[in-house]
């Protein structure tokens, strides 16, 4: 069950992602950019979590264009 709740690159500091998430309540494309950005150092897949985050925080940005 631990690599299902609680793997390792979701600890690897005194706070988990998704409290951060939660307690923020950011959306899903903040909330999927800040996973990828908090985590990406752990996975060992670095760049392409970065280049994950980006994608993100770009789809939230068109949202909010087409909002204006």
């Amino acid at each position: 069950m631990e690599m299902i709740n609680h793997p390792e690159h979701y600890n690897a500091g005194a706070i988990e992602v998704i409290d951060v998430i939660e307690d923020w309540e950011l959306d899903f494309h903040l909330g999927n950019a800040i996973k990828y950005i908090a985590r990406a150092e752990h996975k060992g897949k670095y760049k392409e979590d970065i280049k994950k985050a980006i994608w993100y925080l770009n789809r939230k940005l068109e949202i909010l264009d087409k909002e204006v």
